[in-house]
């Protein structure tokens, strides 16, 4: 099986090395006699693109990345890289995230191709390095370089399509947009001097600490942004206050509020600080990085001051690092509308549900550059969503070989529905 085969290549980034399942899957492309591109900016991290051409309508892309995050294989029950099958389930470092859309989106192009299928538009599979980590090695660098290969007036990638039972009522979440990841630094100025006269110093590290606490207690003013409240009107029946928002839907089920709560604010979470470099110098600079990620539509400047008030007056200097992501697609176009009309006649009285990546994908590129309608949208129904959420990024991750016979089946028929 083709999912086996590339959980079983590691491709971790860093360092990455995705051209070894770039090579693996040009030659499952092969087999059927598909041509595709391999391209990159270095050798050792290669993208695939492949094109079934059409004719002058909506174009259409499968997008995908072939990295994934490092596996610590004594936290795991099984071999992260073994793509063992047990029970029903694919076992293996990137079986969610994303290994498993990876090989649906080839079956599902390939199967096209075999079949003969002239659609109305360009059909691309666009598989890429670098989506973990983002060092201009993938989507990015393809977007700048070579635009002509990818864009794309639609396009499929991750970041959604759990089944949810809400109330009796099934959703399955599709993801119309993500925030921003806008990180920031924190630098705190003191005097150095020897750890062992501490009165002689003012230590950056002892100042850093109350900074630290601040930030982590911050609380940031909720907004509901029309994703969420369109989330709301659909398993609430109803948009309520939005100071009810979260025990509303903590009321419905847990799984709806752990959704909608990083969507409902910025969010900053101090993740790495440094200081002294000897045990017996006591620093005269501290530096605490922060994760800030901010909804669609909302910037750095809009919260910096925010931010500062937070943390209080001080001897500290504050600097946003580059920032990407944050953009949003239509929640009202033909892709939705191929997606609702398939999970209904999948599962019967089933609604399709928005809802924004609290995370980066790289589905952000396409729509920076091309304006592309993107989707966060791969079918989970055997898995339970809570579970799945639970594995991604962590020990034990793994996949229901139903739920990826499902995708392949979600691929075609957006493709039938919409470029036909």
């Amino acid at each position: 099986m083709l999912l086996q085969n590339l959980l079983r290549l590691n491709t971790v980034n860093p360092p990455g090395n995705e051209t070894i399942a770039a090579e693996l899957l040009r030659d499952y492309l092969a087999a059927s006699d598909i041509p595709c591109e391999l391209v990159g900016r270095t050798p050792d991290r290669l993208n695939l693109v492949a094109r079934l051409k059409g004719g002058d309508g909506p174009t259409l892309a499968f997008l995908a990345h072939t990295d994934t995050v490092r596996a610590d294989a004594e936290e795991w029950t099984r071999n992260p890289w073994s793509g063992d099958l047990v029970d029903g389930e694919i076992w293996g470092r990137g079986a969610l995230d994303m290994k498993d859309q990876v090989a649906a989106s080839a079956v599902a192009f390939s199967s096209l191709w075999r079949e003969g299928f002239e659609p109305a538009g360009d059909v691309l599979l666009v598989l890429t390095a670098d989506e973990e980590v983002n060092e201009d090695f993938g989507l990015s660098w393809l977007v700048q370089e070579h635009p002509e290969l990818v864009r794309a007036d639609y396009a499929l990638n991750e970041g959604g399509g759990e089944r949810c039972v809400f109330g009796g009522d099934v959703f399955y979440l599709c993801a119309t947009g993500e925030k921003m990841s806008a990180p920031f630094r924190v630098r705190v100025h003191g005097r150095s001097g020897h750890a062992s006269v501490p009165s002689i110093a003012d230590s950056a590290l002892v100042k850093a600490a109350p900074i630290i606490d601040a930030l982590g207690r911050y609380s940031p003013p909720k907004t509901m942004i029309p994703e969420v409240a369109r989330f709301l009107e659909l398993v609430l029946g109803e948009r309520p206050p939005l100071e009810e928002t979260l025990d509303r839907a903590r009321l419905l089920h847990p799984l709806a509020a752990e959704i909608i709560e990083p969507l409902l604010s910025f969010t900053i979470a101090p993740t790495m600080i440094e200081a002294s470099k000897q045990i017996n110098v006591i620093p005269a600079e501290c530096t605490i990085t922060v994760d800030c990620r901010l909804p669609p539509g909302m910037h750095p400047a809009d919260v910096d001051p925010l931010i500062r008030t937070a943390i209080g007056p001080g001897d500290y200097d504050l600097e946003w690092l580059e920032s990407d992501g944050g953009t949003r697609s239509p929640m009202v176009t033909p892709l939705w509308t191929a997606l609702e009309a398939w999970v209904n006649e999948q599962d019967p009285g089933a609604r399709l549900a928005p809802v924004v990546c609290a995370g980066f994908t790289d589905s952000h590129w396409m729509r920076e550059a091309f304006g592309t309608v993107a989707y966060g949208f791969f079918p989970q129904r055997s898995m339970d969503p809570e579970l799945a959420a639970r594995l991604v990024h962590s020990a034990d991750e793994r996949i229901p070989v139903d739920d990826l016979e499902l995708g392949v089946h979600a691929l075609r028929a957006a493709v039938l529905s919409l470029v036909a």
